[in-house]
C-alpha cells in the first residue's frame, strides 16, 4: 500500500489519514464483513491458509496476513479514488 499508492497522501495531499473518522466508517463494514466471512469459510472446511506461507501470527483461526488483506485493499481503493478526484475535480457528494 505505501508504495502504490501511499505516495498519493503526500504526493497530491488527499487527505485520507487526516480524515480518520471517515476512513474507520469506510473500512468497518468491509473488514467485518469479510472478517466474519472468512470465519464462516474456515469453519466449513471451504477455505484453509498454507501455514508455510504464513508469519505464524494468528487471531483465532485468521491469519494476520489476511486481516492485513482486509484493510490495505480498501485503502489502497480509497486513495486512489481520492487521487483521481483530487486531479479531476470531481465531486463525490461529500462537499
Amino acid at each position: 500500500m505505501v508504495i502504490g499508492s501511499g505516495w498519493l497522501e503526500v504526493f497530491l495531499r488527499v487527505r485520507v489519514y487526516r480524515r480518520w473518522r471517515r476512513l474507520l466508517l469506510a473500512l468497518a463494514p468491509t473488514v467485518v464483513i469479510f472478517v466474519a466471512w472468512d470465519l464462516a469459510a474456515i469453519a466449513a472446511d471451504h477455505w484453509t491458509f498454507d501455514p508455510a506461507q504464513m508469519t505464524g501470527i494468528t487471531f483465532g483461526p485468521l491469519p494476520l496476513e489476511e486481516l492485513l488483506f482486509f484493510l490495505v485493499v480498501p485503502v489502497a481503493a480509497i486513495l486512489s479514488f481520492e487521487a483521481v478526484r483530487k486531479v479531476t475535480g470531481w465531486r463525490a457528494g461529500d462537499e
